[in-house]
């Protein structure tokens, strides 16, 4: 496990999730930020977050809908006993099991009404980080297409499917939904306006009968290139990153 002077004590949500991250290791940055934004969950219902690290994700989401029932799975013991701890620092209740997607523990064997998910996006090849924490957390391993599976197996019957990955990734998760998962709408996210996006959020549900939609992107910075130290998010993308806001609604609903 991590000790105390590995860890680092960082803000998120301008200091509403005070979050302990390893100083050398894999980090939150956006993403999980913005998947939690999307995700489409009310109070009482149940989430699972596959992969969940230190609990990013999950804790943002609970910060924005207090109530909801969290439950993370996570493959590295050190990950989740951070997330456990973080849980416990901010008041939130949330079950964090150590295990392999690719072999469901029996103890997340039941349905959920979502599943979310922050896959790792860089191709098995390339050049290792030299923090073996940090390249497993980030570096593909199991397929997105088994990450597609496992959270199609896991939901209920109208229940909801939201993931962010790599662009290029979205066709092998498209073509891995299962014929039980429609409605599947992709958000890109594009750094600056007409710039490609290099990341998506999937959204798809179980039992949904929807035509496939490919949503406006949402500008995440302003202006054509970064300008010193000064913010450079949209209004939009502030209101998520900064203050929590529901990026839910550009899905749509009662698909």
């Amino acid at each position: 496990m991590f000790a105390d002077a590995e860890l680092t004590d960082d803000k998120f949500l301008m200091g509403r999730l005070r979050l302990l991250q390893p100083a050398r290791g894999y980090r939150a940055a956006t993403d999980p930020v913005l998947l939690a934004a999307a995700c489409p969950a009310q109070a009482g219902e149940s989430v699972l977050d596959l992969g969940c690290g230190a609990g990013a994700a999950s804790l943002c989401l609970a910060a924005r809908v207090p109530g909801v029932v969290l439950a993370g799975l996570e493959v590295q013991p050190e990950y989740a006993d951070l997330a456990r701890r973080n849980a416990e620092r901010n008041g939130v209740a949330m079950e964090v099991v150590e295990g392999d997607l690719a072999e469901m523990p029996r103890a997340l064997r039941r349905e959920f009404d979502h599943v979310i998910a922050n896959p790792p996006y860089y191709d098995a090849g390339g050049s290792p980080s030299p923090v073996a924490a940090r390249d497993r957390a980030l570096r593909v391993a199991t397929p997105i297409a088994a990450w597609v599976a496992a959270a199609g197996a896991r939901l209920r019957p109208g229940g909801w499917l939201t993931m962010i990955f790599a662009t290029p990734c979205l066709p092998e998760a498209l073509a891995a939904l299962p014929p039980k998962m429609g409605s599947a709408m992709v958000l890109p996210l594009e750094p600056r306006l007409g710039r490609a996006p290099p990341r998506v959020i999937l959204q798809a549900r179980k039992g949904g009968r929807a035509a496939f939609r490919l949503l406006a992107p949402f500008t995440l910075h302003a202006g054509a290139s970064h300008d010193g130290d000064r913010e450079s998010y949209t209004p939009a993308a502030n209101e998520v990153l900064r203050n929590g806001a529901d990026l839910s609604a550009a899905f749509g609903r009662d698909r």
